[in-house]
């Protein structure tokens, strides 16, 4: 005997909160998620801060959470969410493939990270995954984790430097700036070098916003 189709009810749809500053984004992901008859967007926020607020207000399924936002960062605002209410289930949405970047939302709690030019093809099977429990890494970020795996990490003060460099800085103010010698910036940068398996200053800067070890 053949079962009637379930009917879904406002109960059983997934709520979705979704943080980004750009409007447009905010929209495409929108319409997205009103196509479908499993879950339904109850908030939208510009920043994190906005973002934290949203949540406490409408505590979603799950929210979609831009990296690079003004007021507080994704990151932070993942964060904030999770020390508040340990089970929210956070999808980071982003440009950016970076290993570092990705490792540092996980380690903050998001379920799962995508790329925003694989959104149309992968958000709702990812928003349903993550709602069911699991956690999904896309293949591209996954690859750029794999790659950096055996990478010696930089240490905070080699990610001091760098972000002093990446601003402009001479090894003579970076040293002034820390209160240390010139020559233990010059043993930092060499060690940064090394590490990132780069040959001067500009491509450590380059190779380090890409990975998203440092920002700007």
């Amino acid at each position: 005997m053949g079962s009637s189709p379930k009917m879904v009810t406002s109960t059983s749809q997934i709520r979705v909160l979704t943080a980004d500053d750009h409007p447009l984004l905010r929209e495409g992901v929108g319409a997205l998620i009103a196509s479908q008859g499993d879950m339904r967007l109850v908030a939208e926020a510009s920043n994190g801060r906005e973002a934290v607020e949203e949540f406490r207000s409408h505590r979603p399924d799950i929210t979609l959470m831009d990296l690079q936002m003004p007021d507080m960062s994704g990151i932070d605002a993942i964060i904030a969410i999770r020390s508040e209410f340990p089970d929210a289930r956070i999808i980071v949405l982003t440009t950016y493939a970076g290993d570092a970047l990705c490792k540092r939302a996980m380690r903050a709690g998001a379920h799962a990270y995508i790329l925003k030019g694989n959104v149309r093809k992968d958000l709702l099977d990812t928003i349903r995954a993550v709602r069911a429990g699991k956690k999904i890494l896309h293949a591209e970020v996954a690859a750029e984790l794999a790659t950096h795996a055996a990478d010696d990490a930089l240490s905070e003060r080699e990610i001091e430097v760098l972000s002093l460099i990446a601003a402009g800085n001479s090894n003579k103010l970076v040293a002034d700036q820390l209160a240390i010698s010139e020559d233990t910036v010059k043993g930092h940068v060499k060690s940064i070098l090394s590490k990132l398996g780069v040959n001067d200053r500009t491509h450590a800067v380059t190779a380090a916003l890409k990975r998203g070890i440092i920002e700007l």
